[in-house]
């Protein structure tokens, strides 16, 4: 990941509290460490409904976090929220890319085309979905998905409306929810919503169900690394992590189904 010796520094764009604290234990974990520039964006009602998370993932609000990252020398920039921008669709999701684009002029992407490229690097085309999500947003992810030509054989939800609950959920209960909904004949199990704290156990996820795992903050981090196009594969953060991605890429025009 290094070039010309200089660290990498991302910035990531995180709608409220819940499992921030993910992405700098990531920059940690890597070999070299990573910079991280994290701004919380503000939006009217924490809930997973279709209303509040396009308030939520609207360019006003995304404008409004850039803003504070300007200056900052980053390398590349994610809106790390995955309902807040796949329930947009794909224009939707264009406008928020190229919003980051223009105000910082440098990559830019969101969690929720991280998990596209994401599966697209590890080949998985037959996924299963572990979401947090009421079922109608889980179904929307499950279309999203669809829309690039990735099987979803199996979701499930686990119904909880706001981001601060998932926040809060535990090791062992994260375990058993991937557990449950997992399969043999899947290439990868899915876990979205970047309000749930995953780096910690990827390992044990993976070893549990003896699958790759795709989770949204992982995922993340992967995306604008990859977006830097200084990235080192490495062990300890999941399967996704050990492989070479897709060549840096992301930008408004770059957009495939």
């Amino acid at each position: 990941m290094s070039k010309n010796h200089q660290s990498v520094k991302v910035g990531f764009l995180y709608p409220g509290f819940a499992a921030e604290d993910d992405f700098p234990q990531i920059g940690q974990m890597v070999t070299p460490r990573v910079d991280v520039e994290l701004v919380h964006t503000t939006f009217i009602e924490d809930a997973h409904t279709v209303e509040a998370l396009s308030e939520m993932g609207s360019v006003k609000r995304i404008n409004e976090g850039t803003k504070e990252l300007a200056g900052k020398n980053l390398d590349a920039v994610l809106w790390t929220s995955t309902s807040a921008s796949f329930v947009l669709g794909l224009e939707g999701i264009k406008e928020q890319v190229a919003a980051m684009e223009n105000a910082l002029k440098v990559p830019a992407s969101t969690t929720a085309l991280a998990f596209i490229h994401a599966a697209q690097t590890l080949n998985a085309k037959r996924v299963a979905i572990a979401a947090t999500y009421p079922d109608d947003i889980a179904v929307i992810f499950k279309n999203f998905l669809e829309n690039f030509q990735i099987e979803v054989v199996q979701y499930a939800s686990k119904n909880i409306i706001t981001a601060a609950e998932v926040g809060t959920l535990q090791k062992e209960e994260v375990l058993q929810f991937a557990a449950d909904n997992s399969r043999s004949d899947i290439d990868a199990l899915l876990i979205p919503d970047t309000a749930l704290h995953s780096v910690q156990w990827l390992e044990d996820i993976e070893t549990a169900i003896k699958r790759p795992v795709i989770t949204a903050n992982q995922a993340s981090f992967w995306e604008a690394l990859r977006l830097t196009g200084r990235f080192t594969p490495q062990k300890g953060i999941g399967t996704l992590f050990t492989l070479k991605p897709l060549e840096p890429g992301g930008h408004t025009g770059d957009f495939k189904s």
